[in-house]
């Protein structure tokens, strides 16, 4: 972490401390949150437009307890509304991060390591968009398991809360768009 950083969240951290009742103070958990989320970017992941589900959650984690401070302790500060769309996406990026770990698990047959990964999206990011693939790999995994009343209990889920998917029916899960430096990217 560059120091910069290091110092700019320093100085929120003391602002905090020795002032927790001043008028301001939501501003200095606003501004540790955006300084935290937007850590360790670099020149090349600014340029490149890198999601933050590709990066270190620690972070994305450290933001998101910023963010809902001001959130909960502040509802009426002019911050919030903008903390609750930065904890949303931060949700989702986080439970998009964890799907990616669990595909990879499947693709090289961990299965078991796969279907243990989207049981975490799908208890901890519950109304986050990438429940609906940790489903499907939950689904997939315990059927190559040969676990089928799991895999059919999943299924049965999956459908009904993602009646309208294509993922059951073709395998392929809708794909993002790509940046030009993902073209070697499976």
């Amino acid at each position: 972490m560059p120091w910069m950083i290091i110092a700019a969240i320093s100085t929120a951290d003391h602002f905090i401390k020795t002032n927790p009742r001043n008028a301001h103070v939501d501003y200095a958990y606003y501004l540790k949150g955006l300084i935290t989320f937007n850590d360790d970017l670099g020149w090349l992941g600014r340029f490149t437009g890198q999601d933050l589900s590709e990066r270190d959650p620690k972070a994305a984690k450290d933001a998101f307890e910023s963010f809902k401070i001001v959130a909960e302790r502040f509802p009426n500060s002019k911050y919030a509304p903008d903390s609750l769309d930065r904890m949303r996406y931060i949700v989702n990026s986080l439970a998009e991060a964890d799907v990616i770990v669990a595909r990879f698990y499947y693709q090289r047959g961990a299965y078991l390591a796969a279907a243990n990964r989207a049981q975490l999206v799908i208890r901890d990011y519950d109304r986050a968009p990438a429940v609906e693939e940790a489903l499907y790999l939950l689904t997939k995994s315990y059927e190559k398991l040969g676990m089928t009343d799991l895999s059919n209990d999943a299924a049965r889920v999956f459908k009904l809360n993602f009646p309208d998917s294509q993922m059951m029916l073709t395998g392929q899960r809708v794909q993002k768009e790509r940046r030009w430096w993902q073209i070697w990217n499976k």
